[in-house]
């Protein structure tokens, strides 16, 4: 018998692609939980009839026995859903940024708003596997980190552990990002014509996504320059991260901390030193590809990383984090 899990959001993008991965998880299978109707979603996303619907009520949830649900909405919209599942016996993967950050005052400060359910944050699990796999198995609200942050703290923070980078010479990440990273409701910044043959840079050392690589990366704000750029596709996260090294090292080198690292995870890919990864690697998987180039006499590295933003970035890590919830093989439905 399979266990039932709620989506809420399945009309935007990341609700869809979950839909998607759980249709085909062996243990695991979906229930739409209908919230809003959104006029502005044009064709559903999800368009199997078999797929069972129902209302995105806690009543319901609690009397049907689901396992889990996944918030694939706003962070208001989680603020408001969450707790109301919890109080259901639900686990609850939350996909926006609503429990990502450690405290109301921080969240006030980059996603300009008030925290409407702050006794949450401290018990919220940072669903960053790779770091956090412990806490994630015991918790019952899981918050899925940002698609920038995942690529960016899975190639800094070994090297950050290591000690290797001369942080007072900053670390660089230029970050590009398709268009489904914005989210499915409409807007003048993800029209066609403005995305088509353009190639743009937003929220310049504002972005809402800095804090949680600061958090876990162990980087201070004022070593870290962030900037996103929306590329005209769909899907994909490549980042360039550019840094200094306290003392000379060859990309070999800096592979092997990689290696010693991620020896054992079943979602980063590493490549062979002076190779990188390029989107259509990781479009449609759940990978992290990593790759190093570096220059031993100036003490220059570069790292690349790439994932897909509706894969490790969103829909896939948000799965990779519920089978570890719920005691399940943790690769299921993503290999």
């Amino acid at each position: 018998m399979k266990h039932s899990i709620g989506v809420i959001g399945f009309t935007g993008y990341s609700g869809a692609e979950a839909v998607r991965i759980l249709e085909r998880h062996p243990q695991l299978e979906p229930v739409l939980l209908e919230h809003r109707v959104d006029a502005a979603a044009g064709l559903p996303l999800v368009r199997k009839p078999a797929v069972r619907r129902a209302p995105s009520a806690p009543e319901f949830v609690a009397a049907e026995g689901l396992k889990a649900v996944l918030l694939a909405t706003s962070p208001e919209v989680s603020m408001d859903l969450a707790p109301k599942f919890l109080n259901a016996g639900a686990i609850v993967v939350d996909l926006s940024g609503a429990f990502r950050l450690r405290t109301p005052e921080r969240f006030k400060r980059w996603y300009k708003e008030e925290h409407t359910a702050p006794g949450l944050l401290a018990e919220a699990a940072y669903g960053l596997p790779e770091y956090c796999r412990e806490r994630v198995r015991n918790a019952r609200l899981i918050s899925n980190p940002g698609c920038y942050p995942t690529a960016a703290n899975l190639a800094i923070r070994p090297l950050a552990n290591a000690g290797i980078i001369e942080r007072e010479a900053g670390v660089v990440c230029d970050a590009k990002s398709g268009a489904s990273g914005a989210g499915r409701k409409a807007s003048l910044h993800t029209a066609f014509c403005e995305v088509a043959e353009n190639f743009s840079a937003y929220s310049i050392l504002t972005h809402r996504h800095v804090p949680e690589v600061l958090q876990i990366s162990g980087l201070e704000e004022r070593e870290f320059s962030f900037t996103a750029q929306l590329i005209p596709i769909d899907r994909g996260i490549l980042e360039t991260i550019y840094l200094r090294l306290k003392e000379p090292m060859t990309a070999a080198d800096i592979v092997s901390i990689y290696a010693r690292q991620y020896g054992d995870e079943p979602f980063i890919r590493l490549y062979q030193a002076g190779r990188v990864p390029d989107l259509r690697a990781v479009q449609r998987t759940n990978f992290c590809d990593i790759g190093v180039a570096a220059d031993a006499e100036t003490r220059r590295a570069v790292i690349v990383s790439a994932i897909d933003n509706l894969g490790k970035g969103a829909a896939g890590q948000a799965i990779q984090n519920l089978n570890l919830a719920l005691g399940l093989d943790e690769t299921a439905g993503l290999l």
